[in-house]
């Protein structure tokens, strides 16, 4: 039997936060594509589309229902570097405050102390795809580093190489950064709710800037949550049932 809907007037998660955060990230873009084990961006690019009235277009990898891709990865680098790719996610094992992401690991490259899966295409994603929105959950000094043990791919690039691509924010479940590129520097936009600055400044391992009142990041509406959980969230059971599940009471049906 599948589990109940969670009742749309209960409060919040963090999860629906996060999305409701991406999703006004992902503004009036045309095309999102998500990646693989990414189910929180994928429920923002879902949510954005049904905010959009069927726009933006969005590729989820994996997906049978919610994907045009037939032939997975090579297929998204093709239409990221045509250019007809407006919003791609990404994270890594450690993230500095120029943007910088490894995704290879930890300690010296030949005897590192941790490994991390790999960069497979991220390099190339950042430099192609506009808006990239970089997304970790995990908050902490070890996560947010003053510089990464490995550049798996940049945050910027030097003036004279060609460059449409590269982050445009970095979300956590503390806080929200912009980043401004040509500053290579990194912005306290907004705090969710139950967090302060100074448990920012504190767990966060690179300097970055804030104004002296910062506000607390806004909370997705009656309306909002509606959505993600009688909307969104059946469609997310195809990809990401354990998810929809825990987070929003929606199994799939045997």
């Amino acid at each position: 039997m599948p589990n109940a809907p969670r009742d749309p007037l209960q409060p919040f998660r963090d999860e629906e936060l996060l999305a409701d955060v991406i999703a006004r990230l992902i503004g009036d873009a045309r095309h999102v594509a998500i990646g693989a084990s990414s189910p929180i961006p994928a429920a923002a690019a879902l949510l954005a589309r049904e905010r959009g009235g069927g726009r933006p277009y969005v590729s989820l990898l994996g997906s049978r229902q919610q994907n045009f891709f037939t032939d997975g990865g090579r297929e998204l680098f093709d239409c990221a570097g045509q250019g007809r790719i407006d919003v791609f996610f990404l994270s890594g094992g450690q993230i500095d405050g120029e943007g910088n992401i490894n995704l290879v690991g930890v300690g010296d490259y030949a005897r590192p102390v941790v490994r991390f899966p790999g960069s497979f295409g991220s390099s190339y994603l950042y430099y192609v795809v506009p808006k990239v929105i970089l997304f970790r959950l995990e908050h902490s000094p070890r996560t947010l580093v003053e510089k990464v043990d490995f550049v798996s791919a940049p945050g910027t690039s030097a003036s004279n190489i060609y460059r449409p691509g590269g982050p445009v924010a970095l979300i956590t479940s503390r806080c929200l950064f912009a980043f401004d590129r040509a500053r290579r520097r990194f912005e306290l936009a907004s705090v969710h709710p139950g967090h302060t600055v100074a448990e920012i400044i504190e767990t966060t391992g690179f300097d970055f800037d804030h104004s002296p009142q910062v506000p607390v990041t806004r909370a997705p509406t009656a309306e909002t949550l509606r959505t993600l959980r009688s909307i969104v969230a059946p469609q997310l059971v195809e990809v990401y049932p354990r998810f929809a599940a825990e987070v929003f009471g929606v199994a799939e049906v045997a």
